[in-house]
């Protein structure tokens, strides 16, 4: 794209939907200008919340200098002027005269162009729609000898490319669909077709009902009648349709992992206003209420329903979306619709748990980043552009928990599943794209999920491979944890356990996706059975490594969902026993405040039947202790480290009956975890800090006592990562020492010093 800028060529990027366009955008909009003193940039969109969204963009990255215009004249203003640099408008400010002849309007303006100041960079958004035709020309004739460059997140169909090229030019760069999902830039997006029974099953019954019924009425009669059953049918029919529908969602809300989670929500495409406030009705009337919202251009003005006829005690469609509208979802928001979109739309970015579903037409099908949003439900008629922009809406990235992005096709857009984007790639511009290009983007939700799942008890499995048979709770912990006499083989080990707790979140993510369509996917039950099984048996495993290794707390950051993945599709095993304890405490905690043995029956039921498994988890936690909290004390943890190795050494000799290692065992873990319970410090050592000044200067209580002091005294608020704050400290620390050496590594004390 610089190198087009230095020719001063335009030309159009195509960067897949959710692949960062807007960010090349942010990029080469600051480098033109910083290289070009007389650069102007100019942002166009053709969607006001395109237009909000690319401002917000640019002022993320630090480009608050960005103005976006008011109207058409504020633009123009704003061009006459030497600054703002950096312009974002609409499309549509272009065309606000409302002239039938865009030729001639065209002609006026090329004849008294405008008097724009600078080097004028035009950068349009979503190019391949409106401003390739008569607008874009308005804007040319406007601007002048202007560089327009186009960024699309759709490649070009055929019927576009003519326009398209000879407005922008060639392709400047492409990063396709594909590439995208094997770089995890997005994520591949899964389909599935559904068809809802409607509530007319039987027409040639209710035929013969309508003539009996009917045969007394001559043929005008019949007519005039059928024209109104006609519509009463198409009514009642769609309503059951809808209702089915409904009820589809909100059992997917209920199993779907993703879904159910609260960690992701969904949008519902209706092919209409007055068919989205139907849903929006429906909705509200289920435990959705207040976790669901409709987003529409409607505007609830008064003038929309005054001259409606109300003659029949009925209520019109537009008389329908103005009740809904005004009664329910403004509710609080009086008539403000932005207000209410607003809030609408961050709330479902920011609390998919709390807003579940929005009910859209058009809007937030193109340039709405939402990454909890996993579900497009599709009840409207789409194809090209629009597809495919709004299929997209789903396939942002998330929490590791967000597989795929799912489509569910109420309308059958997609014939056949494998050839699911011939709709689309056969309108392709063969010259720069081929089939293959798309066709990673969308496979069979079942076909998807059962690769996945195949894929994720393969990895496992392979993982697992090399532990020694039989294969028993102590061979995983060896195998895991390693030889608790070699003090560096539990952190050397610390990445191969990891793989291990991902890899089991991995297999039950993927189990629980289709546990309930395990048979439709192609599984035999012989299968079902047997993968059922390997996922109870490798949870078990995780459970076991994660207490023998003692990282049961450290691992919650990426596994928020797994209780509930656990509570929901697999049954209570031996790992997950009801405890008295607190959650969160570890097994150290556990041996300090309730005793060994109440340790030791807090483990899952595989180890605590083995001594020598209970005697390798307690060590393991001992020695994680040690590892984490080293550098707090370092001469202390050395010596705890010591002293683990010599129990370790005794019990293997068999130098110490079981009841005896384990009473030390209990005492050292004791040290371990709480070192304030060793008196091994004069009692003029009070605080944590000084008791590790006091271990790391050779146990000098006077030493330790002035190093505290002089901290103490030279210390300055939010001293830690500044320099300057830290080099006084380091001076003070100095003049007691007058050891340069020393100074740096008690200063590395310090700095993990709470009471500093």
């Amino acid at each position: 794209a610089q190198q087009h800028v230095l020719l001063r060529e335009g030309g159009i990027i195509w960067h897949t939907q959710g692949s960062g366009k807007s960010l090349t955008m942010v990029w080469l909009a600051k480098w033109i200008l910083e290289n070009n003193a007389s650069a102007r940039v100019v942002i166009i969109t053709d969607r006001d919340e395109l237009d909000k969204q690319i401002e917000q963009v640019f002022k993320d990255a630090g480009e608050n200098a960005i103005k976006r215009s008011r109207s058409a004249n504020h633009l123009m203003r704003l061009l006459e002027q030497p600054a703002p640099r950096l312009i974002c408008s609409l499309v549509h400010k272009f065309g606000e005269r409302k002239a039938e002849d865009y030729e001639a309007f065209i002609a006026e303006l090329q004849a008294t162009p405008t008097n724009a100041t600078g080097d004028i960079f035009v950068f349009v958004d979503e190019c391949h729609r409106t401003q390739s035709g008569k607008l874009h020309s308005i804007m040319k004739a406007k601007l002048g000898d202007v560089v327009f460059i186009g960024f699309t997140g759709t490649p070009l169909l055929k019927q576009d490319k003519r326009t398209s090229l000879e407005v922008f030019g060639k392709y400047i760069h492409t990063y396709k669909f594909n590439e995208a999902v094997h770089d995890g830039v997005v994520k591949d997006l899964v389909y599935e077709a559904r068809d809802i029974d409607q509530w007319l099953s039987s027409p040639r019954r209710i035929d013969e009902w309508f003539d009996i019924n009917t045969k007394d009425l001559n043929d005008f009669q019949k007519a005039e009648l059928k024209k109104k059953w006609g519509t009463m049918q198409k009514l009642l029919s769609s309503k059951s349709r809808m209702e089915k529908i409904v009820s589809d969602i909100q059992l997917d809300f209920r199993k779907r992992p993703r879904l159910s989670s609260g960690l992701g929500n969904a949008i519902l495409v209706a092919s209409s206003i007055y068919d989205a406030c139907r849903y929006f009705e429906l909705f509200h009337q289920t435990e959705f209420r207040g976790k669901c919202a409709i987003i529409t251009s409607y505007d609830p003005v008064v003038r929309n329903v005054v001259m409606e006829d109300t003659g029949e005690n009925t209520e019109t469609e537009k008389e329908f979306i103005y009740r809904i509208y005004t009664e329910i979802v403004l509710t609080g928001y009086k008539t403000e619709t932005s207000t209410y979109e607003d809030w609408a739309k961050e709330k479902f970015k920011k609390e998919p748990a709390q807003m579940r579903l929005l009910i859209v037409v058009d809007k937030l099908l193109t340039g709405f980043d939402a990454p909890p949003c996993s579900y497009l439900f599709i009840d409207k008629n789409m194809k090209d552009h629009g597809l495919f922009q709004a299929i997209t809406r789903v396939n942002r990235l998330d929490s590791d928990d967000k597989l795929f992005g799912y489509i569910i096709d109420y309308k059958d857009l997609f014939k056949k599943v494998e050839t699911a984007v011939a709709v689309y790639t056969t309108e392709l511009d063969y010259d720069n794209f081929q089939k293959e290009d798309v066709d990673i983007l969308l496979k069979s939700r079942l076909e998807a999920g059962k690769e996945r799942l195949d894929d994720a008890l393969q990895q496992i499995e392979a993982l697992c491979e090399p532990v020694q048979p039989p294969k028993n709770e102590k061979d995983y912990i060896h195998y895991f944890c390693g030889n608790t006499e070699i003090a560096e083989d539990l952190k050397e080990k610390e990445m191969q356990r990891t793989t291990l707790y991902k890899m089991t979140v991995a297999l039950l993510r993927a189990y629980a996706n289709i546990i309930d369509e395990m048979a439709e996917a192609g599984y035999s039950d012989a299968e079902i059975t047997y993968i059922e099984g390997r996922v109870k048996y490798y949870l078990n495993i995780r459970e076991i490594i994660k207490n023998a290794s003692g990282e049961k707390i450290d691992l919650k950051a990426y596994e928020a969902d797994m209780r509930h993945l656990l509570d929901r599709y697999v049954s209570a095993t031996e790992s997950r026993q009801v405890s008295h304890f607190d959650d969160n405490m570890t097994l150290l905690d556990i041996i300090v405040k309730a005793g060994i043995h109440e340790g030791i029956g807090s483990m899952p039921g595989g180890i605590k039947k083995d001594k020598e498994a209970v005697s390798e988890t307690i060590e393991n936690n001992v020695r994680q202790k040690i590892i984490k909290d080293h550098l707090l004390d370092p001469a202390y943890f050395e010596k705890m480290s010591k002293l683990l190795d010599e129990l370790i050494k005794a019990r293997k000799a068999e130098a110490l009956n079981y009841e005896q290692y384990l009473e030390k065992i209990a005492e050292l873990a004791r040290n371990v975890n709480n070192p304030a319970n060793n008196s091994d410090v004069p009692e003029s050592i009070k605080t944590m800090a000084q008791r590790a000044l006091y271990h790391n200067l050779e146990n000098n209580e006077t030493l330790a006592l002035q190093v505290d002091g002089a901290i103490l005294a030279s210390k300055q608020a939010e001293w830690r990562g500044n320099v300057a704050k830290e080099n006084m400290i380091k001076s003070a620390i100095y003049q007691v020492l007058a050891d340069a050496e020393k100074v740096e590594v008690i200063f590395e004390i310090v700095k993990q010093q709470a009471d500093y």
